[in-house]
């Protein structure tokens, strides 16, 4: 095994050009000599032709459809060289020497799939407060998610390595060996609890997942989509019960189920109403309504690598998902 192996960081553009370029200067400055940049540009309005004229060595590949943030990372996969992705959120900056402490992890662990650094937010007057350092997970009774240090400032109280339930999907390293054996990010999401369900799915194929506290890196949070927006509304509840749908079955199935029906469905249709947040409830009732008649909703794209070493992304009885 080289002392540096080959490091993929895959980033999704979708008509948020400014803040990929500042990632793409942020990640250039690592400290790990070994790098490689991909970012997949998901069908975005302005053509992201300045990535190419001020970064040629950046791998652009731009999608003629919008694939949604787990379809275009797994686009991204498709063309990736390196024995380890981070997915890496294009509203992020990272500490120079991120790379080395995730990777020395999965030097010591074989069984080690999945890690995320510790997330800062990066806002203004905001960058010592503590987005994540990782998460009990969620509850299968409730679907509601815990957090470890969430917006505590930021002391080195969680500078540590430990086991987490789940990864964050702003910053999370997997291992190559996963995305072969595992399968791919589940592009039915294609927004939200995606990064949680391929966790999932790991953690049943035996490997660990894993919470990096001597790796940092800044992110902004929600610039693409906007923190109160339709789209949110309506992906954020759709993937809440997609999650639900693929990781809980009798008992949790059914107590998740009367918990969201009883109490959170209520809670947040008379929330809504009492803001006159009129198009988000539409959103939000739309997201629950999708699930209606939808019964296949556990297939997952996986990646497969022909004789010449071609990599592709298919669905598990070998057809394309995807024109690429």
């Amino acid at each position: 095994m080289s002392d540096y192996p080959l490091v993929s960081i895959i980033s999704v553009n979708f008509n948020g050009l400014a803040y990929t370029l500042q990632m793409i200067e942020s990640v250039k400055q690592v400290s790990w000599p070994n790098v490689e940049i991909i970012v997949v540009d998901n069908a975005s309005k302005q053509h992201p032709a300045e990535i190419e004229s001020r970064f040629p060595e950046v791998k652009l590949i731009r999608s003629s459809e919008n694939l949604g943030f787990a379809g275009a990372n797994n686009l991204g996969v498709a063309a990736a060289k390196g024995e380890y992705f981070i997915f890496l959120n294009n509203d992020t900056e990272v500490d120079p020497g991120f790379i080395g402490p995730l990777v020395a992890e999965f030097q010591k662990d074989p069984k080690l799939g999945m890690a995320s650094p510790k997330i800062i937010f990066d806002e203004e007057g905001r960058r010592r407060i503590i987005q994540f350092a990782g998460t009990p997970g969620i509850n299968k009774f409730t679907m509601r998610e815990g957090h470890s240090g969430h917006g505590e400032e930021d002391n080195g109280q969680h500078d540590v390595v430990r086991d987490t339930e789940l990864v964050h999907g702003a910053a999370m390293m997997v291992s190559r060996e996963v995305a072969e054996k595992v399968g791919l990010m589940p592009d039915i999401f294609f927004l939200y609890y995606e990064e949680h369900d391929w966790c999932e799915m790991t953690k049943r194929h035996g490997y660990k997942a894993k919470y990096v506290g001597t790796s940092k890196i800044y992110h902004k949070e929600s610039l693409t989509v906007g923190k109160n927006s339709v789209i949110k509304s309506f992906y954020m509840v759709r993937g809440r019960l997609l999650y639900m749908r693929r990781n809980t079955k009798g008992l949790e199935f059914l107590s998740s189920l009367l918990f969201f029906m009883i109490a959170a469905f209520p809670k947040n249709t008379l929330v809504l109403l009492m803001q006159r947040e009129f198009r988000l409830l539409k959103a939000y009732w739309q997201g629950v309504f999708w699930h209606l008649g939808r019964r296949h909703v556990k297939e997952n794209p996986q990646l497969v690598t022909d004789a010449s070493g071609n990599a592709a992304v298919t669905n598990v009885s070998g057809e394309r998902i995807r024109k690429f």
